[in-house]
């Protein structure tokens, strides 16, 4: 498919995105029009974070990879993150050697040698800012040379709309679904500081089952999927420190 032809296609589908799950559709086609594997839709990392679970808004990445990246705490080696802070356009870069055109980054052994296991050589990367403040990262990953200067121009553009769509969606979501009751904040908060159900059961005169409704109902309310995320956009919304 000729670029015109690809952009066009792509557009279209995004265009019609009403909600965040269509535009989450939408994006994950990107991959296979670029020659990528995975896409990542995710809020732009703090110094502080150390898992990218819990910054996932929507990856095509398999669970497995997501799950040992974050067990080997790679977070903290990946040189991309602190590189996106100063960026407004799209970064591909490489971790294989010889790489002629783009961006050879300085990958620990240990980060490089998980990348390549998984065949995560190349990839790009982009930086959105919402009107509210809030920093995310759209990413395409897999195993493919460097994108010229053209298919890079192409995909910031791609991001930049698809984001345009996502960022306008997400701010019109209802608020008043997405606040806790004091009893889930309660929780929430325990369950940051390492706390298990059944010691917070203790510690509030609760049974666990309880516990565990009001922890099921918060991850609901803040459209997480596990505890660790819940806890995570709960500190990143300023709910809990």
């Amino acid at each position: 498919m000729i670029t015109l032809e690809r952009h066009s296609l792509l557009s279209q589908t995004i265009s019609t995105a009403e909600t965040r799950d269509a535009i989450a559709s939408a994006m994950a086609q990107m991959p296979v029009h670029f020659g990528f594997e995975y896409f990542t839709l995710m809020n732009a990392p703090a110094a502080t974070d150390t898992l990218i679970a819990p910054l996932a808004v929507t990856t095509t990445l398999p669970q497995a990879f997501v799950r040992e990246f974050d067990e080997l705490r790679l977070l903290r080696e990946c040189p991309l993150a602190p590189m996106m802070k100063n960026m407004v356009l799209p970064l591909c870069w490489s971790c294989e050697a010889g790489v002629q055109e783009g961006r050879l980054l300085n990958f620990s052994p240990r980060l490089l040698a998980f990348l390549k296991r998984h065949q995560v050589c190349t990839g790009v990367a982009m930086p959105l800012y919402s009107s509210d403040g809030s920093v995310f990262l759209m990413r395409l990953d897999g195993h493919r040379p460097m994108l010229t200067l053209p298919e890079l121009n192409e995909v910031g553009m791609l991001f930049l709309h698809a984001f345009t769509i996502f960022d306008r969606l997400r701010r019109q979501e209802p608020t008043e679904h997405k606040l806790l009751t004091a009893r889930e904040m309660e929780v929430v908060r325990w369950t940051s500081q390492g706390k298990t159900s059944s010691e917070i059961a203790s510690i509030l005169s609760l049974s666990d089952h309880t516990v565990n409704a009001y922890l099921n109902k918060a991850i609901k309310k803040l459209d997480c999927v596990n505890r660790t995320q819940l806890v995570a956009k709960a500190i990143r919304l300023r709910l809990i420190s």
